[in-house]
């Protein structure tokens, strides 16, 4: 078994709510994931069906595999680096905002027959 595999690193999302999205799509067949995604109502959902066309497309262009043939292995969030961002508030006081962003990273295998 071959894997095929694609990265997104430095997603503007916290990996908390890329897990929720996540979680939907690991274990199922690729054209079924990405049917899933496309009504799912979250702000990741559709970076992530971005991130599964890429490894589909990975499979298919350099290794001739159908993505019917394609499930999802393994898929995971991690935390990526945060930025410290700042506010004022009142009376000369700091208040302190993490942008916290994500590494999300897919791993497709062919179906074994």
């Amino acid at each position: 078994m071959q894997d095929f595999q694609a990265k997104l690193r430095f997603l503007p999302l916290s990996a908390q709510k890329v897990r929720l999205v996540v979680d939907l799509v690991r274990g199922k067949d690729v054209v079924e994931a990405m049917e899933m995604l496309r009504f799912v109502q979250k702000r990741s959902a559709l970076p992530v069906r971005k991130l599964l066309a890429s490894a589909v497309s990975n499979a298919e262009e350099n290794f001739g595999i159908s993505r019917d043939d394609l499930y999802v292995a393994k898929i995971f969030a991690d935390e990526a680096p945060t930025r410290r961002w700042r506010r004022f508030g009142a009376r000369g006081r700091f208040k302190p905002i993490l942008r916290r962003t994500s590494h999300v990273t897919v791993v497709l295998r062919e179906r074994g027959l």
